[in-house]
């Protein structure tokens, strides 16, 4: 096996980890002539060679994904990894408002507005039940 195809196996462990089963499907689905060397890309290096990493955990790269994103107003990327937070990263609705409480002092109210919003539309569309993770954490606390 080449380091290729270690990293597209390892980005696509992680990447199933962070955004769930369901959403990866769907994207492995989508993909098409134009896009499938795009989902190559992305699952090789953002997923299998950054996310893979030892020097931060998954939860905390989480964070940092998400604060990044409000910064940037990459609205339904932002969405989608708030959405993975709550469904597979055992985070609670105030994890997530903690990151964006934390970024309207860095990127500004109206960006931390504009998020706040959306985590909003997130949590209305629901979870489909509580997050997987959110029990054994608050046994913890």
């Amino acid at each position: 096996m080449n380091d290729d195809d270690e990293r597209r196996r390892a980005g696509t462990r992680v990447r199933r980890q962070v955004l769930g089963d369901a959403h990866v499907d769907r994207a492995e689905a989508r993909a098409n002539a134009f896009t499938a060397e795009f989902q190559d890309l992305i699952t090789r290096y953002a997923w299998g060679e950054i996310w893979t990493r030892p020097g931060l955990d998954i939860r905390t790269r989480r964070v940092l994904v998400i604060g990044t994103l409000l910064a940037l107003g990459r609205w339904e990327e932002f969405e989608m990894h708030v959405r993975a937070a709550l469904e597979e990263g055992g985070f609670s609705a105030d994890d997530v408002k903690e990151i964006v409480l934390q970024q309207a002092i860095y990127c500004g109210v109206p960006a931390a507005h504009a998020a706040l919003t959306r985590v909003e539309a997130v949590l209305a569309a629901g979870t489909g039940g509580a997050p997987k993770r959110a029990a054994r954490r608050k046994k913890r606390r």
